[in-house]
């Protein structure tokens, strides 16, 4: 069952672009709340960089932002069916998304990034030691199919998760997981698990807003875009990954190793 959260962003400034045809002037942002540090929930409070972002759009625009959380795997289809009207929840572009959905400019670059148990970091040092290794990813992330598009594909075994794949993988109920490396790199630094990171990334990740590809999402995806420049040309979006990270993940090349 979905979760809404919804808080009255502060219209602080005049739109950065012109009224759309859209019929309402709230955004209805679709995200997981249980991925930190991208979007989580603290003593009842609805956090993170995504939250973040989207309420400095949210300012920008002049739209008012309600927050609908659910499970990682439903927002696809909750946008779909026309529940939310994007999500800010580290979505990649991938070929076959950009077929159904209409992104805004990335507002993340990232990469993949394999993680295993603390001291397994010389036998997996990375995706080329996966082969016969069992290797869990989220279900309904990109993750997954960035495995199977490795040369030694056929030899990995992989198991999406819900969650815990930190856990199992500290358990060593599985060998390793994938996740994009600033996740990753935040995870082992705030939690005491055992974990490492394997490697180098071994993909590059760009993050956007998907929109449904009717005339009023587009001209949502419009309005919500050209907030996004004005962010990063004002240098609020680093600002608000260098709060949560440290780094400037919005950056136009990969982030540095923390």
């Amino acid at each position: 069952m979905m979760k809404p959260f919804a808080w009255a962003a502060a219209v602080a400034a005049s739109l950065t672009a012109a009224p759309s045809a859209f019929a309402s002037d709230t955004l209805r942002v679709g995200m997981s709340g249980g991925y930190f540090p991208f979007t989580f929930v603290r003593q009842d409070v609805l956090q993170g960089f995504e939250v973040d972002v989207m309420n400095a759009v949210a300012e920008e625009t002049g739209l008012e932002v309600e927050f609908v959380t659910m499970s990682f795997s439903g927002l696809i289809g909750a946008l779909e069916s026309d529940r939310i009207d994007t999500i800010a929840n580290q979505i990649t572009i991938t070929p076959e998304r950009s077929a159904k959905f209409a992104f805004t400019q990335a507002y993340v670059i990232d990469g993949a990034q394999v993680v295993v148990k603390r001291g397994n970091e010389d036998s997996i040092a990375g995706p080329a030691d996966l082969a016969g290794k069992t290797v869990a990813v989220n279900l309904g992330s990109n993750f997954e199919q960035l495995l199977r598009e490795l040369p030694q594909a056929d030899k990995i075994e992989i198991k999406t998760y819900e969650a815990n794949i930190a856990q199992d993988t500290a358990l060593g109920r599985v060998d390793a997981f994938v996740m994009d490396r600033v996740s990753s790199a935040q995870l082992i630094q705030e939690s005491p698990l055992p974990l490492a990171l394997a490697g180098a990334p071994f993909s590059e990740i760009r993050n956007a807003l998907p929109f449904r590809q009717d005339a009023d999402s587009l001209a949502l995806r419009d309005r919500v875009d050209v907030a996004l420049s004005t962010l990063r040309e004002g240098g609020k979006l680093a600002e608000i990954s260098q709060k949560w990270f440290g780094t400037d993940i919005t950056a136009v090349s990969a982030p540095a190793e923390k």
